[in-house]
């Protein structure tokens, strides 16, 4: 049976933050009385977080699942999420409650209303809100990446933010894109966003209100050389 909305939280390592995740995720399901199930996808965890997740009561009558995965990476955490998901909307959200989950409200209006199929928050849209910002090194390096992506990948212009950690689909179409997906890291964001290119899917943004954490398990300096591989990976696949 569906729900209205199914909300994938991938994790790794996130044992001290997982509870307010699932608190979060639920109290925004409930005071939208919308039905619907959070999935916990641990890669992989070595601090117990899908133990703790396991331990927590949801609000009543709000689904958990947790799924205790090997450790691969977030592209595989939030694919495995995604392919058992059963909502009319499927969603991903970064831990740590960066966004407040009713910034996807209009997100997932423009889907059931079938304005788009794929919905992403930017936090570089006019109408962002940003309450704690990156360092300058990560935006300088956050600003590389964007320009250097666009011309690399082939993607739309218009997009402004491809990494945003808050993403809806509508929920048939998560299941077919990550059912085909391969990519296991971080830019599993542009296989799918590539995958969409060939479907003609179409992806809308929105602004959205956003806090960095500063316990972001992203190193940029330390994963230059996986994502430069990991970028090549995804053209030659997607070239196949």
């Amino acid at each position: 049976m569906g729900v209205d909305l199914s909300i994938v939280i991938p994790a790794y390592n996130e044992a001290h933050k997982i509870a307010r995740d699932i608190e979060a995720a639920g109290s925004f399901l409930l005071a939208q009385k919308l039905s619907g199930e959070i999935i916990i996808a641990d890669d992989g965890s070595s601090d117990g977080t899908a133990v703790t997740a396991k331990k927590i009561s949801p609000p009543q009558g709000v689904e958990v699942k947790v799924l205790a995965l090997e450790h691969r990476g977030k592209g595989w955490a939030v694919r495995e999420g995604m392919k058992v998901t059963r909502g009319e909307v499927a969603m991903f959200a970064d831990s740590g409650v960066c966004i407040p989950y009713d910034n996807a409200l209009p997100m997932i209006e423009a889907i059931r209303s079938a304005k788009c199929e794929i919905a992403h928050g930017s936090r570089k849209m006019k109408g962002s809100v940003i309450d704690r910002s990156q360092s300058l090194y990560r935006r300088v390096l956050s600003w590389g990446f964007r320009r250097a992506v666009l011309m690399y990948m082939s993607l739309p212009g218009h997009l402004t933010d491809t990494q945003c950690g808050f993403k809806a689909y509508r929920g048939d179409i998560a299941r077919e894109l990550y059912g085909q997906c391969r990519t296991d890291g971080f830019m599993f964001d542009l296989e799918i966003l590539m995958r969409s290119a060939k479907k003609e899917y179409r992806v809308a943004e929105f602004p959205v209100h956003w806090a960095c954490d500063p316990d972001s398990r992203l190193r940029p300096a330390k994963i230059l050389g996986s994502t430069i591989s990991e970028l090549r990976a995804v053209k030659r696949l997607m070239a196949e």
